[in-house]
């Protein structure tokens, strides 16, 4: 970065032209222990394999490799990362009894264009040394990212600042996201409403009804997060938006047709009339 006193460009505009979020300049990565950073690593890679572990068996799993952790430690650890066995949904962002939550939507829907339904979400990611989350807003139909955010907090600042860099370019029908309280938050609702968008959040224990970017969530870990070891905030800024950039233009998907998400948007927004990605 440039000191801010030696030229006209604002943090923004840096920010922009870096590739970064004005909050990735700020945060340093959340901290534990080593002991416990090396236990959460350990259980975000079983559990990204095996999303229907629960706390019991991502503890047995601890174990085999060695370690002789109880349960309590297992459920803290997991609670601080966000995730429970999928069959109640992951969750890393945690309901707000005073937020309303608002019905699915989706049940009889076909979603046979761009910008019908973008979906949202946050993942725990694991870095040397501390851990950041990540939250993508992501067109349903193509599966292209339109747009995410890093954080080393739970709070919907994030959140909400993705949707508006979103928002920029293009205005979906519906917003689907779980009920946690950064999507129920009073300034992602007034955003949404605000564009007159149509909110649709998941049923609690339908762990498929965000399927699509739960699978986006494995793709980057096993493809760029696991193998990469990212130190800092900066760095890991730099690698997650190379991965969606190579995600979103490149990687071709059998879902897809094995075309990119990149060409299914634009085909999309071709046959519509919308105006085209660049």
């Amino acid at each position: 970065m440039i000191d801010p006193t030696s030229t006209t460009l604002s943090l923004r505009e840096q920010c922009q032209l870096l590739g970064i979020s004005r909050s990735g300049y700020y945060h340093k990565p959340a901290s534990e222990s080593e002991y416990n950073l090396m236990l959460m690593s350990l259980i975000d890679a079983e559990y990204t394999r095996k999303p229907y572990y629960g706390s019991p068996r991502l503890t047995a799993y601890l174990e085999t490799q060695g370690h002789v952790v109880n349960i309590k430690r297992t459920k803290r650890l997991m609670k601080l990362m966000g995730i429970e066995a999928i069959y109640q949904k992951p969750r890393l962002s945690q309901a707000n009894s005073e937020h309303k939550i608002y019905p699915y939507l989706l049940k009889d829907l076909t979603i046979d264009r761009p910008n019908l339904v973008w979906c949202s979400d946050i993942t725990y990611i694991r870095m040397v040394g501390g851990f950041m989350y990540l939250v993508a807003i992501m067109d349903w139909y193509s599966r292209y990212v339109l747009s995410w955010e890093l954080s080393n907090t739970l709070d919907s600042y994030f959140c909400v600042s993705a949707l508006k860099n979103a928002l920029l370019n293009h205005v979906p029908t519906y917003s689907n996201t779980d009920q946690g309280s950064q999507f129920t938050s009073h300034d992602y609702i007034n955003t949404l409403s605000g564009h007159d968008i149509k909110i649709s959040m998941d049923g609690k224990g339908r762990c498929m009804d965000n399927i699509m970017i739960e699978r986006l969530w494995r793709s980057l870990k096993y493809e760029d997060i696991y193998i990469n070891h990212y130190e800092t905030v900066s760095d890991l800024q730099k690698g997650v938006s190379s991965y969606f950039d190579i995600y979103n233009h490149d990687r071709l998907h059998q879902s897809l047709g094995y075309k990119t998400p990149f060409q299914v948007f634009n085909e999309g927004l071709d046959k519509g009339g919308d105006a085209m990605l660049n």
